[in-house]
């Protein structure tokens, strides 16, 4: 038996249980699927077989309402806010700590560290009370400032330990061509950091999507309901239809499936670049 047998014969294994845990994953979201073309009727009758007839219906109906488009873009601009925050701020406390050397940096890095253990839903009471006094409830940047507080703690650590194997001499380098040290961070540090930042930004976007308890305590109008909020409010409204929940649970996952897909190259090549350099 040649050795590249041998290979493909001890890899089987493996690849046969990625294709289980696949199999496993994409089911239920191909039943959701097809199951929303159908009537509630027809998921009594016939649960696991093919619509008889296909009711699009279910579909059509969902994208033709306004709340839907109303809420996928509020998540959207939520979900950009979030992002353009946490990540800049965080890549600017990244570079401080990865490349100047002050008393007290390494507490203040530790202290960012902590924020990572620390759970959200302890903060629920005191950031109602907080958001309240500042006028913040029902307002997008009720939710855009927390997110963006809570992301920064992880993004400042992947930043900092993809900052640091940035060589020292090309930031002499740049210093002696009359560089400034902001302009060594915008036009050489953070053209080089692309992996990472596309990482976290991508990691912020996904979370914001998610996030369901934040936007149901600060918004109590619909104006800006995102999507998991309005995910929950139809399974309420048509609870007893569930073909077209289903059908509303596939459309709500579409944009973040769709953006996975696109994002899933640079989400993996800077995860995998930020581990060999840390």
């Amino acid at each position: 038996m040649s050795a590249g047998a041998r290979r493909t014969l001890r890899s089987a294994p493996l690849y046969v249980l990625l294709w289980l845990v696949g199999a496993v994953m994409v089911t239920p979201l191909l039943y959701a699927f097809v199951s929303g073309f159908k009537s509630t009727a027809q998921l009594s009758r016939n649960t696991f077989g093919l619509p008889s007839p296909w009711v699009t219906s279910n579909y059509t109906d969902i994208l033709a309402s306004g709340s839907f488009w109303r809420m996928l873009g509020a998540s959207t601009l939520i979900a950009v806010g979030t992002t353009v925050l946490t990540v800049g701020a965080a890549a600017l406390a990244a570079f401080a700590l990865a490349r100047f050397a002050f008393r007290g940096r390494e507490l203040l890095f530790t202290l960012f560290t902590v924020g990572l253990m620390f759970p959200f839903a302890v903060a629920i009471l005191p950031l109602f009370v907080l958001l309240r006094t500042f006028g913040l409830l029902d307002n997008p940047w009720g939710v855009i400032l927390p997110q963006a507080a809570f992301g920064l703690p992880m993004t400042i650590v992947i930043l900092r330990g993809f900052f640091r194997e940035i060589p020292g001499e090309l930031e002499e380098a740049a210093t002696l061509d009359g560089c400034s040290a902001f302009g060594f961070f915008w036009r050489i540090l953070l053209p080089m950091a692309r992996p990472a930042l596309g990482t976290v930004s991508i990691l912020a976007i996904v979370g914001s999507w998610n996030n369901f308890l934040l936007p149901l305590l600060v918004f109590s109008e619909q104006t800006w309901w995102t999507i998991p909020i309005g995910v929950q409010q139809f399974q309420g409204q048509y609870g007893a239809d569930i073909a077209r929940v289903f059908a509303y649970l596939v459309l709500a996952m579409v944009p973040a499936l769709a953006f996975y897909a696109v994002a899933e190259r640079q989400l993996i090549g800077g995860i995998t670049t930020g581990a060999t350099k840390g």
